[in-house]
């Protein structure tokens, strides 16, 4: 989610000043570059103007695909320069509107854990899973932060395992255990003089770095390209060649979901939705030298987008809004 690259191999006002310009000539995707723009700022030490970068999206007339995303990384942010009660009220904010993308939750649980704020770390990462997989056979990856996050802090704690503790286990595919991983004496074993103590201390960061390393390796989703009802029209009124592709809005509705499955049904994983804009599209057909009307420059257009992060996970959480955009739940739209 953010650049974590050390700030003496990275020119950090440079990249944040670089994205900023490019948020400007592609206002359609300001959101993501501002983000990416405000994290380096963060990096750098600039945190008024990292907080300056989150209220510009925030305060923006253009409807944001992740608010609480936004709010929680500001508050986050304000936390870190001394804005302790601001940050709370946001944080507060953020777990009222009980989000359904799993980001928001770790990253104001996590801003609570980072300040020794244990039992509201514990709630939030509780009332965040509780909510998002209650009823869910099979956790999505995305919201394995927010159980291993929970199991950290009740090691911390020292509560007892429970039901979700047991869930965070199944999901951990690591050969050292999350017991051993987040036990709190790990620490002291770090100053230890015992050969053994210190060879299962480098077990275990080892551990740990491989499970680092297997998130951000983690490859983008396979994307299927999602054009709004007003974009499909302007899409087909400026190239007609795509027509064909585009027989009407329902039509292209259908075909998504029914991909969408056949592709599940197959046994690919990671499976996502771009939605695409008109100017986006055409920018995208001149960086490749080609026409908008060449209908082979569309799956490309979204695996680019998708490569960019702005690829939205399918399915969509139980109870989540339609991919669509009805303003349904999926399970009473696409889903049903």
């Amino acid at each position: 989610m953010r650049p974590d690259t050390p700030a003496e191999n990275v020119d950090h006002t440079a990249e944040a000043a670089r994205l900023e310009r490019t948020a400007d000539l592609y206002p359609e995707d300001a959101e993501h570059l501002l983000l990416q723009a405000a994290a380096h700022r963060e990096l750098a030490g600039d945190r008024p103007t990292a907080t300056t970068l989150y209220d510009r999206l925030l305060s923006s007339s253009t409807p944001l695909d992740n608010p609480h995303l936004v709010r929680a990384l500001k508050a986050s942010n304000l936390w870190e320069y001394g804005h302790e009660a601001e940050a709370r009220a946001i944080i507060d904010g953020v777990r009222a509107a009980a989000p359904r993308d799993p980001a928001p939750w770790v990253i104001v649980a996590e801003s609570l854990e980072s300040h020794d704020e244990l039992e509201a770390a514990q709630d939030t990462f509780t009332a965040a899973v509780t909510l998002l997989l209650t009823d869910v056979a099979e956790p999505p990856y995305a919201t394995r932060a927010l159980l291993f996050g929970r199991h950290r802090v009740r090691r911390m704690l020292g509560a007892p395992h429970d039901n979700w503790d047991a869930v965070a286990d199944t999901q951990h595919s690591s050969s050292v255990s999350l017991d051993e991983l987040h036990d709190p004496k790990r620490v002291w074993s770090l100053g230890s003089d015992n050969p053994a103590e210190l060879q299962a201390e480098i077990s275990r960061l080892r551990a740990e770095l491989g499970a680092y390393r297997e998130a951000l390796s983690r490859p983008f989703p396979v994307a299927v390209l999602h054009w709004p009802a007003n974009e499909l029209s302007e899409l087909v009124s400026a190239y007609p060649g795509l027509t064909p592709e585009y027989p009407s809005h329902e039509t292209h509705l259908s075909t998504i979901e029914a991909s969408l499955r056949e592709l599940s049904s197959s046994g690919t994983p990671n499976l996502g939705i771009v939605t695409g804009t008109v100017p986006s599209y055409e920018a995208f057909a001149a960086s490749e030298g080609a026409s908008p009307d060449d209908a082979t420059l569309l799956p490309q257009y979204a695996t680019t987008l998708a490569a960019r992060g702005l690829a939205v996970s399918w399915p969509p959480q139980r109870g989540s809004a339609c991919w669509c955009g009805s303003g349904e739940t999926y399970e009473t739209c696409h889903g049903a």
